[in-house]
């Protein structure tokens, strides 16, 4: 509830979280918003302008843009978001795991991370394309596969930090179970590190599997994909910029979304970086206030 109120109060964070959820309600219910069939081809329509029918127009096979567009939220953003929910529960067990026993398995898993990170990730998810084919389900593996050893990195050294508080090595000497002091001790203080790692990432996989899409590595058609559609309207770009315009500007809302909740999520869930926000607001407004006294005196 608390941190629902510090949200509430960032209204940059407020907004953010407002189109986050649009975005995943409209992608889940894209049927029923998506105004037409988005892989209906109709000729007659090639490159039609924008009508009470196809508010924003028709592609180069007449198929309506605005549907596409709702139903391309599934693989840019849902499918994405799948894909960083397995990359952090494996990131998580595995920084755990590491950062609680320490000792061999903490080396084990860390050299596993260092031999994953060494690789460059845009290679190593063409490593793992050129293996696996062509296509979206592929490039979500690759990004698990990449995205894990990150995550598995920044929550041990989360755990590191609070493996050797007071009330861990009370629990210990207490006879508690490891896996019941993890869960009940260490999960919930290392949840606003995973909650903000979480969300400051998500923007930078969408621009990702936006890019391969892009590039024709993605999602094939005539599936609809953001991606995609800018490769597709490519060739008309400067007759016809309108059509790069509408997936350009759905990348741009939803990544900028994502990236401005997560700073709001960071600052609702440490109260330092509250406090020093409120602070930098007060000076600011004491700055503001002097300033136009000054100027009135002159």
């Amino acid at each position: 509830m608390r941190l629902f109120e510090n949200l509430i109060k960032d209204r940059l964070g407020t907004i953010s979280l407002i189109v986050i959820v649009v975005t995943i309600v409209v992608g889940i219910f894209a049927p029923i918003f998506a105004p037409h069939d988005p892989e209906e081809v109709n000729m007659s329509l090639r490159y039609a302008s924008s009508s009470w029918d196809y508010l924003l127009g028709n592609d180069h096979l007449g198929r309506c843009i605005l549907s596409r567009i709702i139903y391309g939220i599934r693989p840019s953003v849902l499918w994405v978001l799948v894909a960083l929910l397995i990359s952090v529960l494996i990131g998580a067990v595995l920084g755990f795991l590491a950062g609680y026993f320490r000792g061999k398995v903490d080396a084990i898993v860390m050299r596993i991370c260092d031999t994953m990170l060494s690789f460059p990730g845009y290679v190593m998810a063409l490593a793992v394309v050129g293996i696996l084919g062509v296509g979206l389900e592929n490039i979500l593996i690759a990004f698990t596969l990449i995205k894990w050893a990150w995550f598995a990195r920044i929550i041990r050294t989360s755990v590191m930090q609070f493996a050797e508080k007071e009330y861990v090595k009370f629990a210990k000497a207490s006879g508690i179970s490891d896996m019941k002091i993890i869960y009940k001790h260490m999960v919930p203080v290392t949840f606003s590190d995973i909650a903000v790692i979480s969300s400051s990432s998500i923007g930078s996989m969408i621009l990702q599997v936006s890019g391969f899409s892009f590039l024709g590595l993605g999602i094939q058609a005539p599936n609809a994909e953001w991606g995609m559609m800018l490769n597709e309207a490519r060739e008309v770009m400067f007759t016809r910029p309108e059509l790069m315009l509408a997936p350009g500007l759905a990348i741009i809302m939803v990544v900028s979304a994502f990236n401005f909740f997560s700073d709001a999520l960071q600052v609702a869930l440490d109260p330092k970086l509250i406090t020093s926000k409120n602070k930098l607001q007060e000076e600011l407004t004491i700055s503001k206030i002097t300033q136009k006294r000054w100027q009135n005196n002159l």
